[in-house]
């Protein structure tokens, strides 16, 4: 049988990310709510909430890059949850893995994320 690890969880767990903090906007139950994602990479984000969404919800959000002239509209997948007050190592929020990403907009992250890997502290940047 073959291994469906990758296909279940189609996040490369392994892509380079970094530790910066960006505004972000999302649909939520209560409405269209505002908040930051403090660690991005080219397959995803994880975003500081209180009140996280669950695992599974798809959401379409809007990711605003430094320098960029408007924000970057993407589909996302909530795919782990850490809720206020539960003990962990990260802070309350979401991860949520980018779905249906064309490939301008993978490669305008990715070029962001590896020039901030390259500015930052080695401490910001986690491999």
């Amino acid at each position: 049988m073959a291994d469906t690890s990758e296909k279940q969880n189609p996040i490369d767990h392994r892509a380079p990310r970094v530790e910066y903090e960006l505004p972000v906007a999302y649909r939520s139950v209560a409405g269209f709510v505002t908040d930051w994602a403090v660690n991005l990479s080219r397959g995803g984000l994880y975003i500081n909430t209180d009140k996280p969404l669950p695992v599974d919800t798809v959401v379409k959000l809007l990711v605003t890059l430094p320098g960029a002239h408007f924000p970057v509209e993407l589909k996302g997948r909530v795919t782990r949850t850490n809720a206020l007050g539960v003990p962990s190592p990260q802070s309350p929020g979401m991860a949520v893995e980018f779905l249906d990403v064309d490939d301008d907009k993978r490669s305008r992250i990715g070029e962001f994320v590896e020039r901030l890997r390259s500015e930052l502290p080695a401490e910001a940047a986690r491999k």
